[in-house]
């Protein structure tokens, strides 16, 4: 492991792969790296890409990579796709999409299923992240499943939100208000080259003004991923936020809470497991279970009897 790693500080793309997977699969060998990796991390811009399926997400993060990488900057892209019942795996398929992307030396593509995971990423994609960070990428893109309102654990990893739509909104731009409407950066109306464009852009202006946000005031863009129109603007319109996180000082603010989340979680999955490894440990306990099972005990009393039997074992 010891040579993995070193590879890894030499920024050897293959160690990176390797270490990715053994943090995806959540091994003793990824936790470890992640215990190296943390006290690096926080210098990465994290852009967080959402929105709903068909609204060309994939295409408009490839032309933004791309542009990226001709500046010279160094990218990593987490592509979170639905899980398949069957096997586990990503259906979707990103990595397939974005093949002449996977090309470009500087560009680092990593695939994750949500595996039954919540709120539009993987349960991994944070350790991700840091991995990355830590690697030394510049900016690091993470294009979510797409799923509406329960995307908001995309805020939790990413300092830029973009959301993307396509036009004709219409009605359903009031249901998605008490969503992730309400905390995007960026408004990006793709397919701009189709009927209601104009209209789309009208009411998403129109629903910013009536959130009255303080400090900053999230822009609207008109994009064709496909023949990669408005692209600029929208890297501009990044860069933008950026700075402001900057100037603001939320840039600082916001690894200190994403840093406070990840210990917190962290701890919660660290003592699910230690519950997991008493109960199986104690056939009194397992009887008690079957109790709260079969209605004959409160699940209260006994939730109290096994986090005080785990504190007084240790």
């Amino acid at each position: 492991m010891n040579k993995l790693i070193e590879l890894f500080n030499q920024g050897d793309p293959v160690a990176l792969g390797r270490l990715l997977k053994e943090v995806e699969n959540g091994t003793a060998i990824g936790y470890e790296v992640l215990k190296h990796s943390a006290v690096k991390k926080g210098n990465t811009h994290v852009v967080g890409i959402t929105g709903p399926p068909g609204a060309g997400k994939s295409t408009l993060v490839g032309n933004l990579c791309s542009g990226w990488a001709d500046q010279g900057l160094k990218i990593g892209v987490i592509c979170v796709d639905p899980s398949s019942p069957f096997s586990g795996g990503a259906l979707l398929g990103d990595r397939i999409r974005m093949q002449e992307l996977s090309k470009l030396p500087n560009v680092f593509i990593k695939s994750l299923a949500t595996r039954g995971s919540l709120g539009g990423i993987a349960a991994s994609t944070a350790d991700i992240v840091l991995l990355m960070d830590a690697f030394g990428k510049d900016i690091i893109v993470v294009e979510t499943v797409g799923v509406g309102q329960v995307e908001h654990d995309i805020l939790d990893i990413s300092d830029t939100v973009v959301l993307v739509n396509v036009p004709g909104l219409g009605d359903t731009l009031q249901t998605m208000k008490a969503g992730i409407m309400e905390v995007a950066d960026l408004y990006v109306i793709n397919q701009a080259d189709r009927p209601g464009a104009d209209e789309s852009v009208r009411d998403l202006k129109m629903m910013i003004r009536e959130l009255e946000k303080v400090g900053w005031q999230p822009p609207v863009l008109q994009t064709i991923a496909t023949q990669k129109v408005g692209i600029k603007e929208l890297m501009e319109e990044i860069d933008h936020h950026k700075a402001y996180l900057h100037y603001s000082e939320l840039w600082d603010k916001k690894r200190q809470e994403r840093n406070t989340k990840r210990l917190y979680s962290m701890i919660e999955e660290l003592f699910s497991s230690k519950v997991k490894q008493y109960v199986e440990s104690k056939k009194d306990i397992g009887q008690r279970i079957a109790f709260v099972r079969d209605g004959q005990l409160d699940p209260f009393t006994v939730a109290q009897e096994i986090v005080d039997g785990i504190i007084s074992a240790n």
